[in-house]
């Protein structure tokens, strides 16, 4: 295989931190703020969650709140509430048990031809319900830059073509960093795809600049993007244009949704997020059952309603939109189908 042109883009000048890193910088990260800017009165339940896991979320996400709406499904998916204090049984830490499939620090061995890297621990969103928020990202990890130990492991074997980058939310690293990571995958000969699981171009869409583009333009490897958005009010014009400009890179890309009760699990809901992402240029992918993470039970959505709403889904969109209803269960060798 021929050595690939240089894909490292330029770094931006001293001093001068693209527009995506300033608005990470300015997220919200104290409840009481993030209620007063939608003129909700202050909740105590806010301060107890905040306590088992801090809230982060962008400005621009809060902008797409409704205000005075303590329902509003965005809020929802990142206000902490007090049942996240709650002791719920077969809620645990480590619900996908990924410790135990874990070869190098942050590599995932557990599905044939591919591996999964939780590249960082850092996310531009903290959502409550998220499966890795008790994860050990200082000890799971690698550091800072380190992509040594990983490239060898990939290396050593042939039957591994794909690589999906996580975290955290790898598009939270430095274009540097992550483009000195593709060039390097690139000269594995065995390797066809990068497959990127990203939050950023939904909750901070000015993450996909033209930094991010030019790299990922120049992968001489197939791209995908997997967006993470869960209800269409999370897809507003700015994210349009990034995933346009995303699709113009030449990047594939799907959606994945976790079903979310009190956010998404109704039938309108559901439809109208598919309608939403097809007409964004995306294709419904996953439809993924809660993962079992301690603090997450208040969204837990029983699975014979989950199949009875994707039933009908069925009934109402064409089959490219309806997403796969899938759960995962720890050491199986893919995600299991609910439908």
């Amino acid at each position: 295989m021929n050595k690939p042109a240089r894909i490292i883009p330029r770094s931006a000048g001293p001093g001068h931190a693209p527009a995506w890193q300033r608005a990470l910088a300015e997220a919200i990260s104290d409840p009481a703020e993030l209620l007063r800017q939608l003129g909700l009165p202050p909740e105590p339940g806010a301060a107890i969650g905040h306590g088992l896991f801090p809230l982060r979320v962008p400005r621009g996400f809060v902008a797409r709140m409704r205000p005075g709406d303590r329902r509003d499904p965005l809020l929802l998916q990142v206000l902490p509430v007090a049942e996240e204090a709650a002791a719920t049984p077969g809620y645990c830490t480590d619900p996908l048990q990924e410790l135990e499939a874990m070869p190098l620090p942050g590599l995932l061995h557990k599905y044939h031809g591919r591996v999964l890297l939780t590249a960082t621990g850092a996310c531009a969103v903290h959502c409550r319900y998220c499966f890795r928020r008790h994860f050990p990202y200082a000890q799971a990890n690698p550091a800072a830059g380190q992509w040594r130990p990983i490239l060898d492991y990939l290396r050593a074997d042939a039957s591994i073509h794909e690589l999906i980058l996580s975290g955290g939310d790898p598009l939270s690293l430095s274009d540097r960093r992550l483009a000195e990571l593709a060039e390097a995958l690139a000269t594995l000969p065995q390797m066809r795809r990068l497959r990127i699981h990203s939050r950023l171009p939904v909750v901070l869409p000015e993450r996909v600049d033209a930094a991010l583009l030019d790299w990922l333009a120049r992968i001489p490897l197939q791209t995908v993007l997997v967006v993470h958005c869960n209800h269409a009010n999370e897809l507003d014009a700015t994210v349009g244009a990034a995933l346009a400009a995303l699709r113009d890179a030449g990047v594939t890309l799907l959606n994945q949704a976790v079903l979310l009760r009190g956010v998404n699990d109704n039938l309108e809901a559901q439809t109208a997020l598919a309608e939403a992402l097809f007409a964004a240029g995306v294709l419904p992918y996953y439809l993924h059952q809660l993962d079992p993470v301690q603090g997450a039970a208040h969204f837990a959505v029983a699975d014979n309603a989950a199949r009875q709403l994707h039933e009908a889904l069925r009934a109402r969109l064409p089959g490219y939109l309806l997403p796969r209803l899938v759960r995962e269960h720890p050491g199986h060798p893919a995600k299991s189908p609910l439908a």
